[in-house]
């Protein structure tokens, strides 16, 4: 890993500055959200010069022209983020992003994306929610209701339990939010929640479901009728799925999520509790696009204090599985097509 991709910056390409970052960031969500509408407000009360904007803006990469990043962290949070959706928003729009849609563990992120749009017109920004414990001990229909009803309805992706799940909980010695009953059935309220995504023609995720977990949750999803059922960390341990199991959850109808961000895993990761986690190659991210591209994406999934720039990752990812072989039509596929159709932007 070179030394341009050691650091998460506020701009790719540049490091970030900690104390800028202070300086800059509200100190809670309700500020930050404030302070959104007040910055957008500004922003179009001066009316902004095309020219000027458009005279500031570096080239677009082409590996980056049309992108849409469909899973990434920025602040307001409560982990350490290292950039925040407002600025990330800018840049993956002077990077010729056509979209990205932004992930919280513990709180909504569609509502920020209405403000986002308002700030920087010109490109596709979304959200979702995951049902952790955030919103109860079982997952919670009610939440996920309403996350699909907030203003400008740009909910489109509905996580199932993310670092709470039952799954993730258990290898710790806990208990998490629970996706199927003792005899491995999918729960009423997960059903409940299939059905909303279905009514709603978005995204239903199985978040840090088990292996075995997914096989059963996209198997249900394709008798209740949804159309959009995302295997979340398709290719990532614990979650990682064997070919065979990938399989099926396509032939479920099923579409694999694959993140760059355990290929920055390993001895020699930035973040030092990564270093003892595997380190996925591109070679493997490529085995598994190569079952049924059209039923795969690739996102990034950065945002963690110290890792890359999110657009450094996607450009990362992009080039990597063209050197191991992964061909222009299929990039484009993984990268945008996908990525729009699960949107409903195609």
């Amino acid at each position: 890993m070179n030394e341009r991709m050691q650091s998460c910056r506020t701009q790719a390409g540049h490091f970030h500055n900690p104390q800028q970052k202070e300086q800059r960031m509200p100190s809670s969500r309700r500020e930050f959200m404030k302070a959104a509408a007040v910055t957008g407000a500004l922003a179009m009360s001066r009316h902004l010069l095309k020219g000027e904007a458009e005279a500031a803006t570096p080239p677009i990469d082409r590996d980056l022209d049309g992108v849409i990043e469909m899973h990434v962290h920025a602040d307001p949070d409560v982990r350490a983020r290292c950039i925040d959706q407002l600025t990330l928003t800018r840049q993956c729009r002077q990077n010729g992003y056509r979209g990205v849609m932004y992930k919280c563990h513990d709180f909504i992120t569609n509502d920020i994306a209405y403000l986002l749009r308002a700030m920087v017109p010109g490109i596709e920004v979304f959200g979702g929610i995951a049902l952790n414990r955030n919103y109860g001990d079982t997952v919670n229909v009610q939440a996920a209701k309403m996350a699909t009803q907030v203003t400008g309805h740009y909910c489109r992706c509905i996580w199932m339990p993310t670092y709470q799940s039952a799954f993730d909980q258990k290898s710790k010695g806990g208990v998490g939010v629970p996706v199927l009953d003792e005899q491995g059935k999918v729960l009423p309220e997960v059903v409940k929640v299939m059905e909303l995504c279905a009514d709603a023609d978005i995204i239903f995720a199985t978040g840090h479901s088990s292996p075995d977990e997914c096989v059963v949750l996209t198997a249900k999803a394709k008798e209740v009728g949804v159309k959009k059922t995302v295997v979340t960390h398709a290719s990532q341990a614990p979650w990682k799925l064997t070919m065979e199991q990938a399989r099926i959850c396509i032939d479920n109808g099923a579409y694999l999520e694959h993140c760059v961000l355990p290929y920055f895993k390993g001895p020699h990761a930035v973040v030092p509790g990564y270093r003892n986690q595997k380190q996925v190659s591109m070679e493997e991210f490529a085995a598994y696009i190569a079952l049924a591209p059209d039923r795969q994406y690739i996102s990034t999934d950065l945002g963690q204090a110290l890792n890359p720039n999110p657009i450094d990752g996607m450009r990362t990812f992009i080039t990597g599985l063209r050197k191991v072989g992964v061909k222009e039509d299929v990039l484009t596929l993984v990268s945008k097509t996908v990525p729009a159709r699960l949107l409903g932007l195609d």
